[in-house]
């Protein structure tokens, strides 16, 4: 039960690459850069565009200098590509506990039980598309000299205090994953306002090199140097074409996302056996990523999941506790009881720009009813 936001519009924008016969990062690829910089709407922000979030991620923490023995702050209620990302840079993954059963982010208090000497740096996450408490985290960040990375994933065009989310940080990543609120099936952004870091990052995305194919094709330059080490996280003119439009789109589904959120805590108040998460954040916008519950401790959530299945809803888990996965129970990752209790009973019901009231309806009566039954 997902319904990607596309029209005609993202059909041309391909044929167009297509008829340019131009694959390969080229002008559409700066255009997206600089358009998804102006939709930051910070004057000093750069950002470069990548294969996928998770590139960006690592890319992230290469770029800031992390190393094998320093410690790396992350949220312990976050897809992998949070702790994956730490561990290949060699870095020591510390897991922040969420803030309370009702705001699942990470805090400044959260983070700093976390501190140590090691601690080189804090990735939050502003889960389900609404945004951590970042004053306190930034003021934390700065006492202790620690790098802020951002994963905005979940919040594309979500603000704190005005600030669009990909801006507070030394470093904001981006997803453009199929299901997410800006949808090219894969892709990533890196965000900063450092001129080197966001030089570093260029060079990272592709093997190092001082220049790309399409300076040469420019014949703004004949050959390249090798600045240093890199891989290829580079992105194509396919997926660029498909962000444009994507982007342009985006402040109007937010609202639609919005809307439809507001009508599911409508109904979903009926249910008392079922919670709504972030109920009450204050000078914040958020991107309605996702519609995220917390079951009561008595229902079964497969037996649940099941039942929606039948009626073809679609339903997911955000997200299964890493303390479960058996490749990083040699980690001895440091416990997290809010997390842990949230993973075990959080649901993510459908939410798209495209679903009806109706589609909510039928969601939330299907919900009741396999509630009543014994």
């Amino acid at each position: 039960m997902f319904e990607l936001n596309y029209d005609y519009l993202e059909s041309k924008a391909v044929q167009d690459v297509l008829d340019s016969q131009w694959l390969t990062m080229g002008e559409r690829t700066i255009a997206f850069e600089q358009q998804f910089s102006h939709m930051l709407n910070h004057q000093e922000i750069q950002c470069v565009f990548v294969s996928n979030c998770t590139a960006a991620l690592y890319m992230a923490v290469l770029a800031l200098g992390l190393k094998k023995g320093d410690e790396v702050i992350i949220p312990s209620l976050t897809f992998v590509a949070d702790l994956n990302a730490t561990l290949m840079a060699g870095a020591k993954p510390v897991l922040a506990d969420c803030n309370s059963l009702d705001n699942w982010n990470i805090s400044a208090e959260t983070i700093e039980k976390c501190i140590g000497p090691k601690t080189k740096a804090v990735m939050v996450v502003h889960f389900a598309g609404y945004p951590c408490d970042m004053d306190p985290i930034i003021e934390l960040c700065k006492k202790h000299k620690l790098f802020l990375i951002e994963d905005v994933a979940h919040a594309p065009g979500a603000t704190y205090k005005g600030r669009v989310c990909g801006t507070m940080g030394d470093i904001g990543c981006f997803s453009f994953f199929s299901n997410k609120n800006l949808s090219m099936g894969e892709g990533g952004m890196l965000s900063t306002r450092n001129p080197e870091l966001h030089q570093t990052l260029k060079h990272i995305r592709s093997h190092g090199m001082s220049s790309l194919t399409l300076d040469r094709h420019k014949g703004r330059t004949i050959s390249y140097d090798v600045i240093r080490t890199g891989l290829n996280f580079r992105s194509d003119e396919i997926h660029a074409a498909l962000g444009l439009v994507q982007l342009a789109k985006l402040e109007n589904s937010n609202k639609l996302r919005a809307s439809i959120t507001d009508y599911y805590r409508l109904k979903l108040n009926s249910i008392e056996r079922i919670k709504v998460p972030f109920g009450d954040l204050k000078n914040t916008l958020s991107s309605y990523h996702i519609l995220p519950v917390i079951l009561d401790k008595r229902i079964n959530r497969i037996n649940l999941i099941n039942t929606l299945k039948e009626s073809g809803i679609q339903s997911s888990i955000h997200y299964p506790s890493f303390h479960q996965f058996s490749a990083f129970k040699r980690l001895n990752l440091n416990p997290t009881p809010i997390a842990d209790d949230i993973s075990e009973r959080e649901l993510t019901l459908p939410l798209y720009p495209g679903l009806s009231f109706e589609g909510v309806d039928l969601v939330v009566n299907t919900i009741h009813s396999s509630l009543k039954t014994p």
